[in-house]
């Protein structure tokens, strides 16, 4: 199926000149090579090839055009040719020869000969013409016999196609034929064509002769400008670039380089759930609990009294150590229970269930502040029971979570907009059935020991299959099983499995397990996961979950039955299968339900039920398929297992499993339908190949046993030689390849998408010029690939066997691609060079896409397995999955590894390939694998490397389709490989003393060569060559040069005893250099590369490389290239890597800055006391001086040292830089106290700085004004954009915003307190936490990317440690990115006079640090490491290996400097480039650390709180705050301030920890945060104390520092030699060449206002990263957020901890008394309510005796969170008309906290609690109507609550109330009771009728009445109607007091009236009974009598 385009010449040509051909069909255009130095005729000869899915139309059309070729301008259109394919599609062939026509459509002379042909997509594979495939007519004549299928093979697939290839063979082939000449002409076989070689460019073309396989970037250039016609240089792309893609063979696949299952590897989990509150429960007077269940844990809340929304805010945590699989499955289920107590388990109100994986795959993997709908899983039809409102939160090892800052969150949150559910998931989710049909299972294992059995066997004489299988599914927490169908291996069950569940649910995947019914214990046999958002799609287009009727296989652990089986986990689901287990057909429907449908049952229990079976044929019509392997290599096979002779064993399925695949079903050979037979002729070319049915091929599934050699100590290998073993396995399986090539298509897709992303990292992280190039490229692939998908994928619809699910997958998958063609396109135009992180971004999220489409949720062709076995033991697998390796004969649905060498690591099953038994490789094979349907079969040698013979089997002899037994090659070439080893770097550590004695073993076939062993190091050079000789490859020499096999290099550290450790592993491709081939560039020498080291999954170092691979001709090694080493080096018989690949270097200066050393540990149990810093770089380096005492001074005396060291040009090659801590010892001994390597010296390379930036300039005066009175807010709402950094509008709230936050009721300023005596410092804290809010709320809005901006600021803060002058411009972009804190300005701006302004400072959400770099300006920090390094099993992290650390710096540049640097002003030489850096003298220091709360602290006690208290450790100093521990609290505010002495250096880490205070027993840890106050104390960006906002001598602003802002700002200038600070005239200050206003008076206490020069300085300060040079960021007044971290529970938040730390040094002034922080006490008041009346109250109670409705209506109300303290009036005895009069005064005192605006309450939580508890509540009054029984229970009639801060006004009347001003559904205006102190009206009382809808109950009128403690005592008044200020009886009407003035009467009414027939009935009836009571007394007596006739 394919378009082949002949073009032979070009003539008639003007002139000489380079020509160019572009051919052009369906929008992919070829080009040809370029014919040099052409006359008129251009010999052009090249065949172009276009694979085509759909049939070619008659009127497409393919357009030829001939271009002049130039290097350097665009190329000039010569003619362009263009033909219909009409007649192309009629004849299958036309030759023409026709003129061009030029631009204008004008006829020229040029004229051109074209050959085209096609070949039909008309499905039937036989029809081609002989030859079809053939561009070479030479060989036509030559082998008209001889069926050539070149075109088929993948030799030619353009995807690994060097950019620039043609894509169709050339015409020059040569012409070689393995030795089989003249062999039977007429039986010669396909494999003829096999022997022609390979796509081998003729000798004529000198172009492709030495492609380079790196191209290099003018080379880049050249091609990109051939490519791209010249077009203007942003829009030109590139292909490929990296030498490993380039290389890509056609004829090997990549090998995959990580070893481990990352899954089924247990981890660390957490899952924290913070229940708030609850609202809306379904239910009257309820006392709710809310139950938290994540998998088996169940956690509880309190419970609640007689309240319908109760609020909690209770926090839990469930800590999992389980693998992820197992993790995301897990259910969490929130449920809310109504009265349980320990008697009685209460009844559920409703559930709501997720899985743990939704979560997880949430933003930060948390849901913050969201509502859970509750539903009832009982009652399906009954609608929403209530909402809970909670935080969700899953954290993994080494996630970190963002909280939102938790302050007075008001509560007016919408629920609808706010729930707990996932993007994208509709709020109303509806009741669905989910239906999974089970239909049969085929190729169980047995389950049981064959002992039995044959015991039976021989008595009864029965033979049973083994294995007594069930299906068990479980989905969302529930599990239902189908019935036992004993002793079946393919049970059949016809059954369906139905589960009831919300739509869309939220819990991803389904389990499905096979499982084996026993008496003793059930085990799993096999299990599959249906994710459900594989088999559905949400879109508008989408459809509901849908699967099969198909077969899913099953793998697992192997067959062989054991009692105990290791391997269990694997058939849980759990890791790798290394075995096929069984295969299961299963379909899966779903149904929304219509729950208003009377006829449903409304349970959700899981039921069971038989199904429709299905037809054989639904899954696809069974087809014989056929796989086929050669093992072309095995070695590297481990030494365990070098002694016993070795086999390989290749399984698919069951079948080729000899061992234990004992069940197989004998599939039969399906039946030959009359049209299958010719078509099978065809194809087989004769039939007489074929024998008879069926005996023609048994098969071969395992390679005869050979004994291994030895290779070298660790590893052994086959001799295979030039005999290679192969197998081949027929087996049968439903035809469902169309699914397979889908998945395949995508796959390409997918795979070329990565590559050409990881060349555009590797690009941007080499700093190769114009990686945006490449990327458009890439996205020109991928729109490509698209649109090929599109044409593709849509055929074979009518296939019978398609389910659903395969219907609507294509749909949806060609939509997808559809849309990310297009998307790919735009994004391409948009590609520019400071866009292409960005674009990458999106690129990874196609690839994610990609990935998710092309997995195949029904399968059809079960995995293949090769298993090495030793002595008939499993040892060791290799999986592939057989999608990778199904034939087509269209080149884009091929797998990847059809018909290629694959290189496959085996590895041991199950858990033992974990750590670092894992690691090893158990055998390396190369293997050619082809897999096809058995009728398209002839093509199954086409990829092997050619030049062998068949050997065939006995039977097989003469028959041309028959697989071979074993492939001999008859040719060989002999080659030299040169193994350039130079260096390494950030290897693993293996030894104890966290170094490593590395040396490189590499392989190359059967061959290994070490390099040297370095002692001691992490970084070794080897600098060294190792020359393998005499390497025999086999096959044709010209095929090895683009596919020679890989090289394996494994590092490993040498022990003086044992074996060597294994370190880690890479691999390389050699360049290939044949005998015929110049050593020139551009392909020789070759160049160092990087290759990543692998351990397991974790990468674990770099190699610098290069590897060659030289043939050697006829004459002998003497051809190959010399080895020119250094010459200045003897290292003996060690040879150097030779000049040319090594590295040029050059001169460099190393500078080291030597600070000190910290906490250091023992070593070997002996305190360091006299250490040294060895610095060595390249083998060069210096020595720090001895410290003398360490305990007294841990700092150096001499600063600053340096030392020369030649290093190579390419920065990207500098050699790691290492730091070594010795200790020196008495006698000249050392000891190694720990050692870092630098892996990268680049971001201590010194860059001149660029004096032409604008920020150098210091001419001219730049005004910034800072005037807060400004009218006119320019400044602060000024736009900036600037063509690096993208555009962020300062966040300014707007007056409006605040107008509205203020009527809120915002906590800062209440309108009665105008003073600022009413201020403190929390005034200014929550103020300023509404503003940090505010901004990330807007944040979000603009979309600013947290990411990138982190990107951009890492790139401009690593850029060398004294950037000095640059550093004011990174600072500057820095600033224009960052958001910017509240300015004065801005908080607010023109301060109307009502309202005071409140000062703020900048809450910052995390540490200071990660907002200035770590304070490592100049001074760096570098943790010294012992110890090996951890692998994840132990849980051991790099802190556990940190023994101290190096502060210090450097600084690397070329020598000579520039001149002008050291010619500045007062420039010190022995500092060299660390000019102004303070003196490292010991200094005393008060250390104040202010700590303000903590939230969300792990629970430390089993009620699931915590007693949290601080303790503070610097040094020699430890304080523990004990006795002022927070009783029961995770989120407590301390409020406390500490004052701390220390010295630097020897006492600068602080630790704050918070413990949890326990009565027996020591406390516990939570978590503690460290904080290294040193670099704090020496930063330029002045940590020591921050600067505020305004500058105030009084008042809760009080300025903090000892110094003033001008003080400050004098000595600023002076360290930085400044000019400046120049004062004047007033509200002016000049620093360099920035101008500086601001108000220039001050008021002091009293309001006197003075002259000052404090604010202009202040203002200079806050902008200080303005001024030219030596400007930064200074660190502002400010809170932290720092995680807590328990080092038990390492890398896992255990809470936040909010503090600041100030440092002031007691050589300066002292400081003043600390700031008061202490948290506020709550404020004492008094609510009076005062009930004066209700109407239209609901009539519960019929009057006993006048039958008349009524209620006897009392009314209760109470505080929330004090329901204990509920208080009643008297009762309103029968109110017949619902109104009732009470006049009743209840009392509440009550703490408030105004800020927070909750309650504060203290009480003991239970009888045994030690002490009170505080809680914080929200101010809610509830009030509620009760009807009053005498002898039941009263009866609840409604309610409302108020919540004092917010309420509806109350109506004026009764007639104005509604309901609605309970339901917020009209607009009332809401009152705040602290506000308006007194509010009387009318307010609805609501209860929820039958149908769960709010109905009006009654209407209270009330008065409430807010006073605080000191003016009720002042003004008391007595409760209900008492005295004082007594309220007057309520005037009742007399009709409440009937049944005590008259009883009598009532009771006549009573009875006359209503119940006098009832009464006469019972009287009778009472008769009756009595009557028949007596008649039964007596009858035994008569009955004796009569009968014995007394």
């Amino acid at each position: 199926m394919a378009l082949l385009v002949h073009l032979k010449t070009v003539s008639e040509l003007r002139g000489r000149g380079d020509r160019i051909a572009k051919v052009t069909f369906r929008g992919q255009s070829f080009y040809s090579r370029v014919l040099e130095n052409c006359e008129d005729v251009a010999d052009f000869d090249e065949t172009f090839r276009w694979p085509v899915a759909s049939s070619i139309d008659s009127n497409e059309i393919l357009e030829i055009q001939i271009f002049n070729y130039s290097k350097v301008f665009s190329n000039r259109l010569i003619g362009t040719f263009r033909m219909v394919l009409q007649k192309v599609v009629e004849e299958n062939h036309v030759e023409v020869t026709d003129t061009l026509i030029d631009d204008n459509n004008a006829i020229i002379k040029t004229s051109l000969c074209v050959e085209v042909r096609y070949q039909a997509t008309d499905g039937t594979v036989g029809s081609w013409d002989d030859g079809d495939f053939l561009g070479d007519e030479s060989l036509q004549e030559e082998e008209k016999d001889s069926q050539e299928t070149d075109g088929l093979l993948p030799s030619s697939r353009p995807s690994s196609r060097p950019p620039g290839e043609k894509s169709f063979r050339s015409k020059g082939r040569e012409k070689t034929k393995g030795g089989r000449d003249g062999e039977h002409k007429a039986g010669r076989s396909v494999f003829s064509a096999m022997k022609l070689g390979k796509n081998r460019p003729h000798k004529e073309e000198p172009q492709r002769q030495d492609e380079p396989a790196v191209l290099e970037m003018d080379d880049l250039d050249r091609l990109a400008i051939r490519l791209g016609d010249g077009l203007d240089p942003d829009t030109v792309s590139l292909a490929s670039v990296t030498a490993l893609t380039t290389n890509v063979s056609n004829k090997r696949s990549k090998p995959d380089i990580k070893m481990e299952p990352s899954a089924g590897r247990p981890m660390d989990y957490q899952v924290s759930i913070t229940v708030i509150e609850a609202r809306q429960l379904v239910g009257l007077n309820m006392d709710p609990v809310v139950c938290v269940e994540v998998g088996d844990d169940k956690k509880y809340t309190s419970m609640k009294e007689s309240t319908n929304c109760p609020y909690y805010n209770e926090y839990f945590v469930f800590d999992f150590h389980v693998s992820p699989d197992v993790m995301f499955d897990k259910i969490i289920k929130i449920s809310v229970i109504h009265s349980k107590n320990l008697l009685r388990s209460g009844t559920l109100v409703g559930s709501f269930k997720m899985d743990v994986g939704t979560v997880y795959a949430q933003p930060e993997h948390q849901f913050h502040h969201k509502w859970a709908i509750l539903s009832d899983p009982d009652d399906i039809s009954a609608g929403l029971k209530g909402y809970v409102k909670c935080d969700v939160a899953v954290v993994g090892k080494g996630d970190n979570i963002k909280t939102p800052h938790k302050a007075n969150e008001t509560d007016e949150d919408d629920i609808e907009g706010n729930l707990l559910l996932p993007e994208g998931v509709p709020p109303e989710r509806q009741w669905a059935r989910f239906y999974v049909k089970i239909y049969r299972a085929e190729g169980l294992p047995r389950m049981n020991t064959s002992l039995m059995a044959n015991v039976k066997k021989a008595f009864i004489g029965e033979n049973k299959d083994l294995v007594d299988p069930y299906v068990q599914v479980f989905f969302a927490g529930q599990k239902g099983k189908t019935s036992v169908q004993k002793s079946s291996y393919e049970p059949l069950w016809n059954e369906q499995v139905v589960f009831t569940d919300l739509f869309p649910p939220l819990c991803k995947r389904m389990k499905v397990q096979i499982r084996d019914s026993d008496k003793v214990n059930d085990v799993a046999i096999g299990t599959h996961f249906i994710d459900l958002r594989k088999i559905s799609n949400d879109g508008d287009k989408g459809f509901l979950p849908t699967l099969g009727p198909a077969w899913v296989n099953m793998y697992g652990s192997t067959r062989n039955y054991t009692l105990l089986d290791e391997h269990q986990d694997l058939n849980e689901g759990l890791g790798e299968g290394v075995s096929f287990r069984a295969r299961l057909m299963v379909g899966l429907a779903v149904e929304i339900l219509d729950t208003s449908n009377p006829e449903l049952t409304s349970s959700t229990e899981v039921q069971v039920e038989q199904t429709t079976p299905v037809s054989e044929s639904c899954t696809g019509k069974m087809e014989e398929f056929f796989l086929f392997g050669a093992f072309l290599e095995a070695s590297m096979i481990d030494r365990k297992n070098g002694d016993k002779p070795v086999t390989f064993e290749v399984t698919i399925g069951n079948y080729g499993n000899e061992v234990d695949g004992l069940s197989r079903p004998q599939r039969p050979r399906p039946r030959k339908e009359p049209g299958d037979e010719e078509e099978v002729d065809l194809i087989q070319n004769s039939s007489d190949d074929e024998t008879d049915e069926g005996g023609d091929l048994a098969s071969v599934s395992s390679t005869p046993p050979m004994r291994p050699q030895i290779t070298d100590r660790n590893y052994f290998h086959l001799p295979y030689l030039e005999r290679k073993p192969c197998i081949y396995i027929k087996s049968w399986w439903p035809d469902q390849r169309r699914r397979l090539y889908n998945a395949n298509i995508m796959d390409h897709i997918a795979d070329k998408l990565e590559e050409g992303m990881n060349d555009v990292q590797e690009m941007i992280k080499t700093e190769k010029s114009y990686p945006e190039r490449r990327l458009r490229g890439v996205l020109e692939e991928l729109s490509c690939g698209c649109h090929r998908f599109l044409s593709l994928a849509d055929k074979d619809q009518c296939h019978s066997s398609r389910t659903r699910l395969d219907r609507e997958r294509l749909k949806s998958c060609m939509r997808e691609l559809e849309s990310m063609g297009q998307q790919a396109k735009t994004l391409r135009a948009q590609v520019k060079r400071h866009t292409v992180r960005d674009k990458l971004r999106l690129c990874q999220n196609f690839l994610q896409k990609l990935r998710f489409l092309a997995d195949e949720p029904q399968h059809s062709i079960p995995d293949v397995f090769i298993w090495m076995m030793s002595n008939n033991k499993r040892i060791a697998y290799a999986r592939v999955p057989s999608k990778d390796l199904l034939f087509s004969i269209v080149e884009e649905e091929l797998g990847k590894d059809c018909a290629k060498v694959k290189t496959l690591f085996l590895k041991l099953p199950g858990k033992r390939s974990f750590g670092s038994a894992g690691w090893t490789v158990q055998a390396k094979l190369e293997l050619y694998l082809w897999l096809g349907l058995s009728k398209q079969r002839k093509d199954f040698l086409c990829g092997l490397p050619c030049g062998f013979e068949e050997v065939k089997a006995a039977q097989g002899l003469g028959l041309h389709s028959f697989p071979p037994i074993s492939l001999i090659y008859t040719k060989k070439q002999a080659f030299q490989l040169r193994a350039h080893m130079y260096q390494a770097r950030s290897l693993f550590a293996a030894d104890s003393s966290g170094l490593s004695d590395p040396f490189a073993r590499v392989f190359f076939i059967n061959q290994s060569q070490c390099t040297e062993v370095l002692n001691e190091t992490l970084c070794p050079t080897w600098d060294q060559m190792l020359v393998f000789d005499n390497l025999e490859l086999y096959g044709e020499a010209h095929e090895l040069r683009d596919d020679p096999p890989i090289i394996v290099i494994e590092i490993y550290d040498q022990d003086t005893m044992g074996k060597a450790d294994f370190m880690g592993r890479t691999f390389a491709k050699p360049l290939v250099k044949m005998a015929d081939e110049a050593y020139c560039p551009p392909r020789f020498p070759p160049q160092l590369e990087y290759y990543q080291i692998y351990r397991g999954n974790a990468t674990a170092g770099d190699l610098l490389a290069a590897f060659e691979l030289l043939q050697i001709g006829p004459a002998g090694k003497a051809d190959l290239p010399p080895i020119n080493g250094p010459v200045d080096v003897d290292r003996g018989p060690i040879m150097p890597v030779p000049v040319g690949i090594r590295p040029v270097l050059s001169k460099y200066r190393i500078e080291v800055l030597f600070w000190g050393l910290r906490d250091l540990k023992r070593v070997n149990l002996a305190q360091v006391d006299r250490p040294r810093v060895d610095i060595e770089c390249a083998g060069k380096g210096v020595q720090s001086s001895l410290i003398h005492n360490y305990k007294k001074n841990p700092n150096f005396n001499t600063l600053v040292k340096w030392f020369e060291v030649d290093l190579p040009e390419n920065e990207l090659l500098h050699p790691p830089l290492n730091i070594r801590v010795v200790d020196c010892r008495a006698f000249g001994r050392y000891t190694l106290v720990g050692s870092h390597a630098v892996s990268s010296l680049r971001r201590f390379i010194y860059r001149p700085p660029d004096r032409s930036a604008p920020s150098w300039s210091t001419t001219g005066e730049v005004v910034v004004n800072m005037e807060p009175e400004v009218p006119v807010r320019k400044l602060e709402t000024m736009v900036k954009l600037d063509a690096t950094s993208d555009a962020v509008v300062k966040v300014d709230v707007a007056e409006e915003e605040k107008e509205k936050r203020k009527k809120k009721g915002s906590s800062a300023e209440p309108e009665e307190e105008p003073d600022d005596s009413m201020l403190d410092w929390w005034s200014k804290y929550f103020a300023s936490i509404d503003t940090m809010k505010e901004q990330l709320r807007q944040q979000e809005a603009s979309g600013i990317d947290l990411e990138e901006k982190e990107d951009m600021d890492n790139a401009d803060g690593l850029r060398g440690p004294m950037k000095g002058k640059e550093k004011a411009k990174a600072a500057k972009e820095e600033k224009k990115k960052r958001i910017q804190g509240p300015g004065p300005g801005q908080a607010s701006e023109a301060p109307e006079k009502k309202k005071p302004k409140i000062d703020e400072l900048k809450v910052y959400p995390k540490e200071l640090e990660s907002e200035f770099d770590n304070f490592e300006d100049w001074l760096h920090t570098f943790n010294l490491l012992r110890g090996k390094t951890g692998d994840d099993e132990d849980g051991s992290t790099e802190e556990e290996r940190i023994v101290g650390r190096f502060k210090g710096s450097l600084c690397v540049y070329k020598v000579p400097l520039p001149e002008d640097v050291s010619r500045e002003a007062g420039y010190d030489p022995s500092y060299g480039m660390f000019q102004g850096i303070p003196s490292n003298d010991p200094i005393n220091v008060l250390v104040r650390i202010y700590v303000v709360r903590a939230t969300d602290l792990h629970p430390a006690d089993i009620n699931g709180k915590a007693d949290p208290y601080i303790a503070i450790r610097l040094g020699k100093t430890d304080i523990r705050d004990k006795e002022n521990y927070i009783s029961k609290q995770l989120n407590p505010v301390f409020g406390k301030s500490f004052d701390v002495e220390a010295s630097f250096p020897m006492e600068s880490m602080l630790t704050v920890a918070v413990y949890d205070w326990d009565l027996v027993g020591t406390d516990d840890l939570i978590g503690e945060t460290k904080i290294d106050l040193e670099n704090r104390f020496y930063s330029k960006h002045r940590a020591t104390c921050g600067i505020a906002q305004t500058y105030s001598t009084h008042g809760y602003n009080i300025w903090r520092d000892p110094m003033k802002p001008s003080q400050i700002l004098t000595r600023l200038c002076k360290e930085g030699k400044v000019d400046g600070p120049h004062f004047g005239p007033p509200g002016r200050v000049k620093v360099s060449n920035r101008v500086f206003t601001g108000p220039s008076e001050i008021e002091d206490e009293n309001g006197q206002r003075k002259p000052t020069e404090e604010h202009v300085a202040l203002s200079a300060l806050r902008h200080w990263e303005d001024i030219p040079r030596v400007g930064c960021r200074l660190v502002p007044e400010h809170v932290e957020t720092r995680p807590l971290l328990n080092p038990d529970k390492p890398g896992i938040e255990q809470g936040r901890l909010e503090l600041w730390v100030d440092m002031f040094p007691m050589d300066m002034p002292a400081p003043g008394t600390p700031l008061d922080i202490s948290p506020r006490k709550p404020k004492k008041y008094e609510l009076r309510v005062i009930v004066w009346n209700t109407d239209e109250v609901v009539l519960e109670d019929d009057d006993f005796f006048t039958g008349e409705k009524s209620s006897d209506i009392f009314v209760r109300g109470w505080l929330k969170g004090q329901q204990e303290d509920k208080q009643d009036t008297d009762v309103h005895y029968h109110s017949l008309t619902g109104e009732g009069n009470f006049n009743w005064r209840y009392l509440f005192p009550f703490d408030y906290l105004a800020a927070e605006e909750k309650i504060v309450i203290s009480k003991k939580e239970s009888m045994f609690s030690w002490d009170e508890t505080e809680y914080k509540i929200p101010a809610r009054l509830t009030l509620q109507i009760w009807d009053a029984d005498h002898f039941s229970a009263d009866d609840f009639l409604g309610a409302i609550e108020l919540d004092l801060n917010r309420f509806p006004r109350g109506a004026k009347t009764a007639k104005q109330c509604t309901m609605e001003m309970a339901t917020g559904e009209v607009d009332v205006p809401l009152v705040s009771i602290f506000k308006q102190k007194r509010v009387k009206g009318w307010w609805p009382l609501l209860a929820r009728n039958e149908n769960d809808e709010f109905e009006l109950t009654g209407k209270v009128e009330a008065e409430l009445h807010l006073l605080t403690a000191e003016e009720a005592e002042k003004n008391p008044v007595g409760l209900a109607r008492n005295e004082p200020d007594p309220l007057e009886k309520p005037n009742r009407p007399d009709t409440a007091f009937v049944w005590f003035l008259n009883p009598l009467k009532s009771i006549k009414y009573l009875i006359c009236t209503r119940y006098k027939w009832l009464i006469i009935k019972i009287v009778l009836a009472l008769l009756g009974l009595l009557m028949l009571a007596l008649f039964l007394y007596s009858l035994p007596g008569y009955m004796v009598k009569k009968l014995l006739g007394a």
